[in-house]
């Protein structure tokens, strides 16, 4: 099942002040493919029209193109969006050795942009890199780069994805920490809806040490994986719903024992009442796994609420110690 959607709708917001003669001036040609939908104003460079919004609320409009480009948001309410979705795709090009966006504003969202073949000294290259405030996510694609979505620690922000694609995503290799598909610090709370995740090349595909996580309708494909660990990592406990999901554990796995972790890293949050229930999940056709679970719980006791779930060829829990 395809989870990536080729059809948005992109939501106009107002922008508070007129833009600044040493802003406009950046505007370089008549197709610049960068657009203040607000102000109309067109730009060569992303981190302009970033600048151009400023501390205050805009929409930038991607054309339809491969970009070599990233930008820093340092204030303001911005969201970024694809005029056609799928169609603009930021590609290679990393701001400050981190990703092609670093957010640090008060909040962002992401609608039907691609990010592709992103990669840092430091091995942990992103499509976004999130250091504070809230993000949404929707119709987005995440592909041959070494992290799809970093975030740094803001406990009073919240990360929802919705309807987007992780592909080839990850690594575990040069002697570095490993790198996620999606890899979310001590946020307030992670929300993933209606999206894909396939073909790992290494750690995780979703990593949260959120006190809160919620995974529902969403789809992880490991048959085409490699080196890859656990789908769904909660590093250090967390609550929420995984429901509704479907899972393959693949064959050339570098860590095969589980799909879906609870507190590996030591109990910080509690998971009193995390349900996990309404899921199917089973070995990809041809594989051989012994010994690998559906749930194991490091959590030490915490009520975890484990319902129905369509399982072929995995145990269902296990309790283990740090």
């Amino acid at each position: 099942m395809r989870m990536l959607a080729r059809f948005a709708a992109i939501a106009a917001a107002t922008m508070p002040a007129a833009i600044p003669f040493t802003i406009a001036i950046a505007q370089s040609s008549p197709d610049a493919p960068y657009t203040v939908v607000e102000s109309g104003k067109s730009y060569s460079r992303l981190q302009d029209a970033v600048d151009a919004i400023g501390t205050g609320t805009g929409t930038i409009r991607f054309a339809s193109r491969r970009f070599g480009d990233c930008a820093v948001q340092t204030g303001g309410n911005v969201t970024y969006a694809a005029a056609e979705p799928g169609q603009a795709i930021l590609d290679g090009v990393t701001c400050e050795e981190k990703a092609a966006l670093v957010l640090r504003g008060r909040s962002a969202r992401v609608e039907g942009l691609t990010f592709a073949n992103l990669r840092v000294p430091d091995g942990n290259g992103a499509g976004i890199r999130l250091e504070q405030g809230n993000l949404a996510v929707s119709q987005a694609w995440f592909r041959d780069s070494e992290e799809g979505i970093l975030t740094a620690d803001d406990k009073r922000a919240s990360l929802t994805i919705d309807k987007s694609t992780f592909s080839r995503l990850g690594r575990c290799d040069r002697g570095l920490s490993c790198a996620h598909s999606i890899y979310v610090g001590d946020y307030g709370s992670l929300t993933v809806t209606r999206s894909r995740f396939e073909a790992g090349r290494g750690g995780h595909y979703v990593k949260s040490r959120s006190a809160r996580t919620t995974v529902t309708d969403s789809s992880f494909d490991d048959s085409a994986g490699r080196d890859t660990n656990y789908a769904i990592d909660l590093s250090v406990g967390s609550t929420g719903r995984i429901t509704g999901n479907t899972f393959v554990q693949g064959r050339a796995k570098e860590n095969y024992t589980t799909l879906i972790s609870v507190a590996p890293e030591g109990k910080y949050n509690s998971s009193d009442g995390l349900v996990i229930e309404g899921n199917d999940a089973r070995i990809a056709p041809g594989v051989s796994v012994d010994r690998s679970a559906f749930v194991v719980d490091w959590s030490g006791g915490d009520r975890l609420v484990i319902g129905a779930n369509k399982l072929v060829g995995l145990r269902r829990y296990e309790a283990r110690s740090n």
